[in-house]
């Protein structure tokens, strides 16, 4: 069976007619100058969002519990003292806060008829990711999942090539990421807060899993080792094999390491004429890296040295749709799948069953 190797082109290189295209799409974007977003929270993944705004050109103002005014300082943002008198000031919200508090922050905006993107898990439950989406239909505001990994250049080339057959029709795809795990210390061990390695981190893969692969029709997980009376190990690995409606199986392994783990992510991804294949830790001129000191605890967050953040691509893309500009590459239905899925993980780890999805309900799955 013949291998395609996936090229991610250089931004900015001249080597490649489409790198070319895409440097002179970058160059044409408008300013958002005139743009207020209202930043909620303060902690790491806040500084990558920063960026990103700034880079576009938008003004930020944000709120948070903690941190916020050395945030502020940091990029030369204003700070807002109250969540209620940030969203009167700004066209649309960026949620950065803990997982288990998007719902909450996110009713608030849209109460307050303000659009809203909000960094994955969108919610803990699909039931609350659905009552998020209804209450956003109903008071004509849109709701956008920040599920970056689809705006990462060898993920994004990877569904361009299955949907154009370059591949033929996918049999099995392996989804992996890895990362230093942020559980030693603070929320993120507390599985009703984090949802735990699976809702935390390998949400990205199962929401790539359905994007490449198709809606799913089973799911199997195991955890090791497990999670006890709600508390994650600080070290920990799951797996989970989901067969899809198409009749492709894809598996998918998220790992929280040692302090110091290298970030890795990655797929191989076979099918009937050929296979797509990516890893982030071999020489493919795409290198991770992380953000702050290795020994200061959240490593999940890679960086890229060579090309556009994904992060700004993403938010550029989301950006663009709520100001009347296409759908975008994610929505909030997206979102809510991904979350359901990994309900329906936990489910399986916590009953050692297989999991059908067509007639799973999460709705008395306890967090």
């Amino acid at each position: 069976m013949p291998t395609t190797k996936l090229l991610v082109f250089r931004i900015g290189s001249c080597e490649h007619p489409r790198a070319r295209s895409l440097e002179r799409e970058l160059m044409s974007e408008p300013p958002l100058s005139e743009l207020t977003v209202g930043l909620i929270g303060a902690g790491n993944i806040a500084h990558v969002h920063v960026a990103a705004w700034k880079a576009l050109g938008a003004r930020v103002r944000v709120h948070s519990a903690a941190g916020a005014p050395e945030l502020a300082e940091q990029y030369g943002l204003e700070v807002a003292a109250t969540l209620d008198g940030l969203l009167e000031e700004v066209a649309f919200v960026d949620i950065v806060t803990p997982s288990a508090t998007h719902k909450e922050i996110a009713l608030a905006a849209i109460k307050a008829g303000r659009d809203v993107i909000c960094e994955k898990p969108l919610t803990l439950t699909a039931m609350d990711s659905q009552e998020l989406s209804a209450a956003a239909e109903a008071a004509g505001v849109r709701i956008y999942p920040a599920h970056v990994v689809r705006y990462f250049p060898a993920y994004a080339a990877a569904y361009n090539a299955v949907r154009a057959g370059r591949i033929g029709d996918v049999a099995v795809a392996r989804f992996y990421r890895q990362a230093s795990s942020p559980a030693g210390a603070g929320w993120y061990r507390d599985v009703a807060r984090s949802g735990g390695v699976i809702m935390d981190l390998m949400v990205h893969d199962l929401d790539q899993a359905r994007w490449l692969c198709g809606e799913v029709g089973t799911l199997y997980a195991v955890q090791s080792p497990p999670t006890v009376d709600g508390i994650s190990p600080v070290n920990v690995a799951a797996h989970v094999t989901l067969t899809h409606v198409t009749g492709a199986i894809s598996h998918l392994r998220a790992t929280w390491g040692a302090t110091g783990t290298e970030f890795k992510s990655g797929f191989s991804i076979a099918g009937s004429t050929g296979t797509l294949q990516y890893s982030s830790d071999t020489d493919t001129g795409f290198q991770e890296e992380l953000q702050g000191l290795a020994p200061q605890g959240d490593l999940l967050i890679p960086a890229s040295t060579l090309y556009e953040s994904p992060y700004l691509t993403q938010l550029r893309d989301l950006a663009a749709a709520l100001r009347g500009g296409p759908e975008p590459r994610v929505v909030a239905a997206d979102g809510a799948a991904a979350v359901y899925l990994a309900e329906a993980a936990r489910e399986s780890m916590a009953t050692g069953r297989t999991i059908d999805m067509s007639t799973f309900d999460p709705s008395g799955v306890v967090a």
